[in-house]
């Protein structure tokens, strides 16, 4: 990271708690959005675009994976229809997640320039190692390919697989990676500067992480903190239960880095309950202290938190998931976890969803109670254990009898619920279907064949609990070049996973 002394003085004062005398000294202009998380959830305006990362499950189709927009505005005459495509015209990319040149956190801006904006939504890829940067400034309803940024840009770094995409305090975007060059496991990440040019990897120090996947900073703690998925040569060619046996190669710890310093200085291993730990987030209220991180390997959520008196970390289990024992078609016995593939937090820290893509059920839990999250809504979009699944459930905690088949619009949903994203006054939730083009393949074949969805839960935010939104449906089954698998899910003006709030005060 290349700083100024002005910037150096300004993330001084973001070390700990301590420094806010420091940060008061160092007045900032904010960036696009919203001054606070609550801010956001009182005066941001109601979504009327939903921009979506779409994979092309036909390998040898030349346009490839685009960027779908989709009007989600119900006074719209396109309401629910995809009203552009922002094609990569290059095969085998496999877009997964994405993020913003910048987003609601404190920039530091001396002799007064002008705040950045919010004008750039950035696509790396999970098998091609690029990284596409979309304009969508210009137009915000047709976007359109500002830059490419090659694979080999990565692999000179020794990195690949990039992931999860943030813009940071000093104008610069950071991404993780997962692998190095090779395809071993590696957990790191890259930084570029606004430009898109590469600045180099983040991490100082000797330690590294073994894995990598998703991150979160906390720079009022001077923390940030990364989870792990497993390594690039692994996960590419389809799920295999086995992979988990390597545990330097497939991911069951918590990272936690010195966020001025750059420097590992704790690792949290989670054991057996906490493989595969993904999706990672900070209570969005910049001075707490805490988080969460779903496991999907056996769908549970950790709870993580700074113990009192230490600089040091801990993670306690408090939502668990239990396996369904099911029986295949031909007889052979499984013990089923629900694969939970996606977590998010509304922006008051109030709610807690995620979605089990193997079970088939979206949850809402009320984390008020940070210690003692208390289950408030739950719906069932699909799933492999549906009534007239091949799979038979043999024992099931929870359920006493499998979920039946959703229909919407005269449209089976097919797969199950995957990528999450709420809206800021947190009242509607929106549920893509699709995971990772080849375990889509391998668990959901169907919909595949069919194309994915993206479906809206309506939400009560008073007294907690979800319901299907039956007028709302985005289909990608008739996409102009096939089927389409809807991934993750943004808004032009931000939304509760990709804005990270700073102090500033």
């Amino acid at each position: 990271m290349h700083t100024t002394a002005s910037d150096r003085s300004f993330l001084s004062g973001l070390r700990s708690p301590v420094g806010e005398d420091a940060m008061s000294e160092s007045k900032c202009k904010c960036g696009p959005g919203y001054a606070t998380p609550l801010d956001a959830v009182r005066n941001g305006p109601v979504e009327k675009l939903l921009y979506v990362v779409c994979v092309q499950p036909n390998l040898d189709e030349e346009h490839g994976d685009y960027l779908a927009t989709v009007d989600v505005d119900p006074a719209s005459p396109t309401y629910c229809q995809i009203i552009h495509r922002t094609y990569t015209n290059s095969k085998a990319n496999e877009l997964h997640h994405s993020g913003w040149n910048t987003c609601s956190s404190c920039h530091f801006v001396p002799d007064g320039k002008k705040v950045p904006t919010r004008d750039r939504l950035v696509l790396p890829c999970l098998n091609s190692d690029r990284i596409f940067v979309i304009d969508t400034g210009s137009d915000p309803r047709a976007p359109k390919l500002d830059k490419v940024i090659e694979g080999e840009v990565l692999k000179a770094a020794n990195c690949t697989a990039p992931h999860t995409t943030h813009c940071l305090p000093n104008g610069n975007i950071m991404m993780s990676v997962m692998g190095d060059a090779d395809g071993n496991a590696k957990g790191d990440f890259v930084e570029f500067d606004k430009n898109f040019q590469l600045v180099g990897t983040w991490t100082r120090g000797e330690r590294r992480a073994l894995c990598g996947y998703d991150y979160w900073y906390q720079p009022y703690f001077n923390v940030m903190v990364a989870s792990e998925w497993g390594a690039p040569k692994l996960f590419r060619r389809g799920y295999r239960p086995t992979d988990c046996d390597d545990r330097t190669q497939y991911g069951c710890r918590l990272n936690f880095y010195r966020w001025q310093e750059r420097e590992l200085f704790q690792t949290l291993d989670l054991g057996d309950d906490g493989l595969t730990p993904l999706e990672i987030r900070f209570l969005h209220n910049p001075k707490e202290n805490q988080g969460y991180v779903g496991c999907a390997f056996y769908a549970n959520v950790y709870r993580f938190y700074q113990k009192p008196g230490s600089d040091e970390y801990t993670a306690e289990k408090v939502i668990d998931v239990p396996v369904k024992k099911v029986r295949d078609a031909n007889g052979a016995i499984e013990q089923m976890g629900g694969m939970m593939t996606d977590i998010l937090i509304s922006l008051d820290d109030r709610f807690l969803y995620f979605s089990n893509w193997r079970h088939g059920d979206v949850r809402q839990y009320d984390i008020t109670d940070r210690a003692n999250p208390r289950l408030t809504g739950q719906v069932f979009l699909g799933g492999a254990i549906q009534s007239d699944s091949a799979l038979r459930v043999e024992n099931d905690p929870e359920l006493s009898e499998p979920p039946k088949p959703v229909f919407l619009k005269n449209r089976r949903l097919l797969g199950g619920p995957q990528m999450l994203q709420l809206s800021l006054d947190g009242k509607r939730l929106y549920v893509s279907s699709s995971l990772f083009s080849p375990w889509d393949k391998q668990f959901y074949p169907e919909m595949v064949a069919a194309g994915g969805t993206i479906v809206q839960l309506d939400v009560d935010v008073v007294h907690g609990g979800m319901k299907l939104n039956e007028h709302f449906l985005v289909d990608f089954g008739a996409e102009p070049y096939g089927p389409g698998l809807p991934h993750e899910m943004r808004y032009p003006g931000g939304d509760c996973t990709s804005d990270i709030w700073l102090v500033n005060e």
